[in-house]
C-alpha cells in the first residue's frame, strides 16, 4: 500500500467531524458486522464500539457476528452470498481482499467483482514478537537469526492466518536472511497470542495492538516492528529497516465492505456514519488504547487505496512464487 499512515491521521479524522449523515430512515431489521476471526482480536476494537454507534442510526439493531475459519475466507464468502440490502457488512483485514486472490488457486469470492469497498476504519502496525519459548537473552532480530540457525527445528513463527500479510512478513525475513523459518498458522490473533504466551511457539508476527499490553507488562518482547518508522506505541523498539532488513515492511488496514449491487444510497450512508464515528474523540482514544490508528478515508479514496494494494500484492506474490494450500 502506498500510504504514509501517520499523514492521514489528523486530516482524515478531523475531516470526518464535519460530515452529516444523509437524511433517510434507518434500515429495518438487524444489521450484522461479519468478522472472520474469533472474538477478542484486533477487529473487536472497531466492530463492537462501531456497532453501538450505528444502532438506531444505520439500522434498528446492529450486532457483531464471527464466521471463523479459512483465514477469513469463510466470512468473505458468507457476505458475498448475502442479500445486497445493507444488512450484512464484512469487516476484514486488508490481506484477505488484496493478497489472497493472488495466492489461492481456488477462491470462492472475487474482491473486485463481489464487493463494494465502503469504509476504511483503522491502520495497524505489525510486531515481530518473542514469548517465553525463546531464550530471554535474545533481544534483537540479529540475535534471533543466530539462534534460529543454531536451532532450525525450533525456528517456527506463528501467524494469525495462513497466507496472510503477516505470513508474508516471515517469508520476507526468511528470504532476506536466508535461514530456515517455518510458519505455524492459527485461526486468528487470539489463539495465536495464547500459544505465544504459553511458549508453544517461540516468536510470531502479530497485530501490535494485540500484544501491546503483554509487551508493556514484560510477558512478551517485541524484537522489531514491520513499519517504515518506529511505532508511536512502542517507540523504543527498532524497525526491521534499522536492523538491516529493509524489505520487511507492511502497511495493513482494516476495512468494511458490502455485497455488490447494494444500493448506492445505503453504501453512502454507511460510509458517512462510519467516518463520523471514527472522528469522535472517544472512538479515537479507544483505538489508540488498542494500538490502532483511525483511517477515515472517503469511500472513493478507500476504493482507490484498495485497488492500489490489490495490484501491489499481485507483484509481491509473483516475486515470491508462494501458493497457499486450499
Amino acid at each position: 500500500m502506498q500510504l504514509d499512515r501517520r499523514s492521514f491521521l489528523g486530516a482524515t479524522a478531523l475531516a470526518a467531524l464535519g460530515l452529516a449523515a444523509p437524511a433517510r430512515a434507518q434500515l429495518a431489521g438487524t444489521a450484522s458486522i461479519i468478522s472472520g476471526f474469533p472474538a477478542g482480536g484486533m477487529g473487536d476494537s472497531v466492530s463492537r464500539p462501531m456497532a453501538e454507534r450505528l444502532r438506531g442510526r444505520y439500522a434498528a439493531n446492529v450486532i457483531v457476528d464471527s464466521k471463523v475459519g479459512a483465514g477469513g475466507r469463510i466470512a468473505a464468502e458468507f457476505v458475498r452470498r448475502a442479500a445486497p440490502d445493507g444488512l450484512t457488512i464484512l469487516q476484514i483485514p486488508s490481506s484477505i481482499m488484496v493478497l489472497y486472490p493472488h495466492i489461492y488457486k481456488k477462491l470462492s469470492y472475487d474482491p473486485l467483482a463481489d464487493f463494494i469497498p465502503v469504509a476504511s476504519t483503522a491502520v495497524y502496525d505489525v510486531s515481530f514478537t518473542a514469548g517465553p519459548g525463546l531464550p530471554a537473552e535474545i533481544r534483537t532480530v540479529v540475535d534471533f537469526i543466530k539462534w534460529a540457525r543454531a536451532n532450525p527445528k525450533l525456528a517456527n513463527y506463528g501467524v494469525p492466518a495462513a497466507g496472510s500479510a503477516l505470513n508474508f512478513a516471515g517469508m520476507m525475513l526468511k528470504r532476506a536472511a536466508n535461514f530456515d523459518f517455518t510458519s505455524v498458522a492459527y485461526k486468528g490473533g487470539a489463539p495465536l497470542l495464547q500459544d505465544l504466551l504459553g511458549g508453544q511457539v517461540p516468536v510470531s508476527f502479530n497485530v501490535l495492538g494485540e500484544v501491546l499490553p503483554h509487551v508493556r507488562a514484560g510477558k512478551l518482547r517485541s524484537l522489531a516492528v514491520a513499519t517504515d518508522k518506529r511505532s508511536r506505541f512502542l517507540p523504543e523498539v527498532p524497525t526491521f529497516i534499522e536492523q538491516g532488513y529493509a524489505d520487511v515492511v507492511l502497511n495493513e488496514w482494516l476495512g468494511w465492505f458490502l455485497p455488490t449491487k447494494t444500493p448506492p444510497e445505503i453504501v453512502r450512508r454507511l460510509s458517512t456514519l462510519v467516518r463520523e464515528g471514527l472522528g469522535a474523540p472517544e472512538f479515537v482514544e479507544g483505538l489508540n488504547t488498542r494500538g490502532l490508528m483511525p483511517l477515515a478515508l472517503s469511500q472513493e479514496d478507500f476504493a482507490a487505496m484498495f485497488r492500489r494494494d490489490y495490484d501491489k500484492w499481485a507483484g509481491v506474490a509473483r516475486a515470491t512464487g508462494f501458493v497457499a494450500e486450499d
